[in-house]
């Protein structure tokens, strides 16, 4: 799940690692927002990281599936999204997969963890 999060600070120990990287998160934030939800007070519809509080949502939101892999980018924005709706009473179902970057599952799409995460993805698209 990527770009929850307009604000993030690059992590150096995961710069070298990225595919997708923070100055691609740069270029890319305006297109879905344009330039009047550019900035600090831009509204939560902005970007789903800037929501302040998630309670309330449980009633009309389904559960959450989030996942990253442990090199990517938007893990740590993943990570407190995934946090801030459970906090809420969301029910999330989160992976962090260990030791891949964004678009793993492309990349090294016969791999373990790539197969576990269509898995993931497969079964969950199903109980819907």
């Amino acid at each position: 799940m990527p770009m929850l999060d307009d604000r993030t600070t690059p992590d150096p120990r995961i710069e070298p690692y990225a595919l997708w990287s923070y100055d691609d998160s740069l270029t890319a934030w305006p297109a879905p927002r344009g330039e009047v939800a550019d900035g600090p007070a831009g509204p939560a519809t902005a970007a789903p990281a800037r929501l302040r509080d998630a309670t309330g949502l449980p009633a009309c939101l389904p559960p959450a599936y989030i996942e990253v892999g442990q090199l990517d980018i938007f893990r740590n924005e993943d990570t407190a999204y995934a946090t801030k709706l459970s906090r809420a009473g969301v029910p999330v179902e989160f992976h962090l997969h260990p030791g891949v970057p964004h678009e793993f599952d492309s990349i090294a799409f016969d791999s373990d963890v790539a197969r576990r995460a269509i898995a993931d993805r497969i079964r969950v698209l199903r109980s819907i």
